[in-house]
C-alpha cells in the first residue's frame, strides 16, 4: 500500500475541513428572471431547509398548475446533515491513515455522492415540471416546466438558473482538490503502473462528463409551439424565423422574430452586455442558428414574420437571391448593420 506524502494528507485535511461551511452556506440555488421580474426571483436550498423568494415563485407557479414548494416535499433534508458528516469522516481516514488506497475509496465515494445528489435533484425537477395541475388557470398542451439541471433553460416568458451556491462551491471545490491530489499521487509517487494509468483516465473522464452540463454556451434549439418569446411573449410557431440572444453570463433568451431581439437587445441590462452574442435561425433549415454578424440578411414585404419585420436570415448571398427571386418583386438585402438600423 502506498504511502501518501505529507503534503498529500495536509491539503486533504484542509479541504476536507472547509467542507463543513456547507452546515452554514446554501449548497444550491434557482433563479428566475421575466420583464416584471428584471431584478430576479431567488431560492436557496441549504442542508436542511429553503430560502428565498419561493412564496412569490409558488404564488406564479399556483397559475400554470404546479404544486408549491415546500420544505416537507424534499425528505432529504432529514438525512443531508448525516451524509454530509459522513464524508467528512470519510474524508479525514486517509489523512490519519495515510494510505492512497483510502484516498482512491474516498475520491470513488465523493463521485458516488455526487452522482445520487444530480439524478435525486433531475428527478424531483421532472416530476415537478411534469405533473401539473389539469384545471389550472393557465394551460398550455404539452408543456412542460423542469427546472434546468445545470446552468439556463427558457420557461414561457421566464429564464430560469440553476447551479451550486456558495456552499456547493465549496464542496465542488473539495472534491476537485481531492480529486487532484489523488492524480497527483499516482503519478508521482513511483513510477506508474498500468492500472494507475487506467484510474487517472477512469477519473480524468468522469470529471470532464460532470463538468460539461455546465460549459454549453451555444444556442439551443427553439422548441416551436412551446418556447414564449422573452419580449413579446408569443409561443414561437414558425420555424423560418426565430433569434437567441446568449448573454456573457450564458443565460439564452429566445424571440419569434428579429425585431423582438433588437427591442430587448437596446434596454439595460442587455445594451451594456457586450459579451452577449446573437444568432438567427437560417430560413431554410429549421434549428440551425447563424451568428448575425455572419448572416445576410433579407426584407422582403412577402416574407411573413411573426412581428412584422419581413426579415429573415440565410447563410450565403445565393441562398438570399434564390428566396428573393421565388418571392419576386422588390427585396432588400442587408448586412446586420442595416438591420439594426431599420425602423
Amino acid at each position: 500500500m502506498k504511502p501518501l506524502r505529507p503534503i498529500t494528507r495536509v491539503l486533504l485535511a484542509l479541504v476536507t475541513l472547509a467542507m463543513v461551511s456547507g452546515y452554514f452556506l446554501p449548497l444550491w440555488e434557482i433563479q428566475l428572471w421575466a420583464p416584471q421580474y428584471p431584478e430576479g426571483l431567488n431560492m436557496k436550498i441549504w442542508l436542511d431547509h429553503l430560502s428565498g423568494d419561493f412564496d412569490i415563485i409558488n404564488g406564479l407557479n399556483h397559475y400554470i398548475g404546479m404544486r408549491h414548494i415546500k420544505q416537507e416535499m424534499f425528505p432529504e433534508f432529514k438525512f443531508m446533515g448525516y451524509a454530509l458528516g459522513f464524508l467528512i469522516a470519510v474524508g479525514f481516514l486517509p489523512v490519519i491513515l495515510g494510505k492512497r488506497k483510502w484516498l482512491q475509496a474516498y475520491v470513488m465515494i465523493l463521485f458516488l455522492g455526487a452522482g445520487l445528489g444530480i439524478y435525486d435533484f433531475y428527478r424531483w425537477g421532472h416530476d415537478y415540471g411534469h405533473n401539473l395541475d389539469p384545471k389550472a388557470a393557465i394551460s398550455v398542451p404539452g408543456m412542460t416546466y423542469d427546472p434546468p439541471l445545470i446552468g439556463y433553460k427558457s420557461l414561457l416568458n421566464f429564464v430560469a438558473y440553476s447551479g451550486p451556491d456558495k456552499g456547493g462551491w465549496v464542496l465542488v471545490g473539495s472534491g476537485a482538490t481531492a480529486t487532484a491530489l489523488l492524480l497527483w499521487e499516482m503519478f508521482l509517487v513511483g513510477r506508474k503502473s498500468r492500472r494507475n494509468a487506467g484510474v487517472v483516465t477512469f477519473f480524468s473522464m468522469l470529471s470532464i462528463m460532470l463538468l460539461l452540463p455546465g460549459c454549453d454556451t451555444g444556442p439551443q434549439p427553439i422548441e416551436y409551439g412551446k418556447d414564449a418569446c422573452s419580449n413579446c411573449k408569443m409561443i414561437l410557431a414558425d420555424k423560418h424565423y426565430g433569434t437567441q440572444f446568449i448573454s456573457g453570463k450564458g443565460k439564452i433568451f429566445k424571440f419569434d422574430d428579429v425585431n423582438c431581439m433588437i427591442e430587448f437587445m437596446a434596454v439595460e441590462p442587455a445594451k451594456s452586455d457586450t459579451a452577449g452574442k446573437a444568432f438567427i435561425v437560417d430560413f431554410n433549415r429549421a434549428n440551425e442558428f447563424l451568428p448575425v454578424q455572419n448572416t445576410v440578411f433579407l426584407k422582403h414585404p412577402k416574407l411573413r414574420s411573426p412581428m412584422g419585420s419581413h426579415i429573415a436570415g440565410f447563410a450565403s448571398a445565393d441562398a438570399a437571391t434564390s428566396v428573393k427571386e421565388g418571392l419576386g418583386g422588390n427585396g432588400q438585402s442587408l448586412t446586420w448593420a442595416d438591420v439594426l438600423k431599420t425602423p
